[in-house]
């Protein structure tokens, strides 16, 4: 059996673990970005609906 020395485990080991880390970031990155979009989706909508009441407001009293 070929025996390695014992810094090469310990590489093995960093690059297992780095991989890990940046695959779980980019999981929580990812669901950050998704609570953010959503959020800025809200306030679009809510723009959206305030700016249709305005003209609603505008047409009927023009028509009045």
């Amino acid at each position: 059996m070929l025996t390695l020395p014992w810094w090469v485990y310990f590489c093995i080991v960093g690059i297992l673990f780095s991989g890990y880390m940046a695959f779980t970031n980019f999981k929580k990155e990812q669901e950050i970005d998704e609570a953010f979009i959503e959020k800025e989706g809200e306030i679009y909508i809510e723009r959206m609906e305030k700016e249709r009441e305005q003209r609603k407001k505008k047409a009927q009293t023009k028509g009045a």
